[in-house]
């Protein structure tokens, strides 16, 4: 009797592990370092997807690099390797050139306008075009007003870009925004970026000032300015095959946990902008702020960028970006 019994209890146990629900976990990456806001949404993400589904879906955040710098986290998405990634929409845009659209320079006059032209229907005309290209995008962050740090000199006229080494991201429309202030720009992966800096193969670089002093820029750039040229967001995108084979519902609860850590992040964001822009300062960067005349020359200097990029995205979109952005 007791081999039918043992048989039996087995068969009980083999019945109950097939009625429980199949767990999923979400591989997550992200390039930014762990006191960075966009790291503390991973980890409100993760909370609230987990909380939603009950545990039937876990989350894996890698942040800080761990699976490889930006442009590796993306081909991994692609690929399928990782479920999301958490960057900058630059590192989108050689695949879907339509995000250049919202890179021109000084088009967004505060970071509430940016929003509200993504929220809206530009942004469901990027999801569109990301869905194209396989990707799920699940929401926008604030990267950020992006700043000029170098080695060389203050920056605070048109003049001051002549000849500069700046690293940026490989983003066709702000490379050519930099050639047009007469810098001579590079495109670099943000993970090879401190190093340059310190060998100065580079002389400087531009980046939000949550970035500048998270990556300790203010180590090796004795030299900010406000330039403010470019409003930045990030992206979360998805693999889209691994979002379609979700259920109805934990598709749902992913898009709603991301909803709840994309609102905590702007607000945190917007929050300690300043504060960092001071922090950098404390740590002995000069600071020097561009006065109004040299922004409107800078600003004429670049307008000539968003004609160019009709020649490679669809009319209409620059236009309606424009008119929406001048609301």
């Amino acid at each position: 009797m007791k081999p039918f019994r043992f048989a039996t209890l087995a068969t009980v146990i083999g019945l109950a592990a097939a009625a429980a629900p199949a767990q999923t976990t979400l591989r997550v990456a992200g390039n930014f370092p762990e006191d960075h806001t966009a790291t503390g949404a991973m980890e409100v993400f993760k909370e609230e997807v987990e909380s939603l589904t009950g545990g039937e879906i876990t989350v894996q955040n890698f942040p800080a690099m761990q699976l490889g710098g930006a442009q590796e986290n993306v081909d991994q998405v692609r690929s399928g390797a990782i479920f999301a990634v958490f960057t900058s929409i630059a590192y989108f845009t050689r695949s879907v050139p339509e995000l250049e659209a919202v890179s021109l320079p000084f088009l967004f006059d505060t970071r509430e306008k940016a929003f509200a032209v993504m929220d809206g229907e530009v942004g469901d005309i990027m999801d569109e075009a990301l869905l194209e290209a396989g990707f799920v995008n699940l929401g926008y962050g604030e990267l950020g007003y992006r700043n000029v740090t170098n080695s060389t000199r203050p920056i605070t006229t048109l003049e001051d870009f002549e000849g500069l080494k700046i690293r940026l991201q490989p983003n066709e429309v702000h490379l050519a925004t930099f050639r047009a202030l007469g810098a001579n720009p590079q495109a670099l992966d943000i993970s090879e970026l401190y190093s340059a800096l310190q060998q100065q193969v580079l002389d400087g670089e531009e980046n939000p000032y949550n970035i500048i002093y998270t990556r300790r820029f203010f180590e090796v750039q004795p030299y900010l300015s406000d330039t403010g040229h470019f409003y930045d967001f990030i992206n979360v995108v998805a693999n889209e095959d691994a979002f379609n084979a979700l259920s109805d519902a934990h598709q749902e609860a992913v898009r709603t946990a991301m909803r709840t850590a994309i609102e905590w992040q702007r607000e945190e964001a917007a929050s300690l902008d300043l504060s960092f822009r001071q922090q950098l300062i404390d740590e002995g960067m000069q600071f020097d702020p561009i006065p109004d005349e040299e922004r409107e020359r800078m600003r004429e200097a670049t307008s000539g960028i968003a004609e160019d990029l009709k020649e490679r995205v669809d009319p209409d979109l620059i236009d309606l970006v424009l008119s929406e952005a001048t609301k």
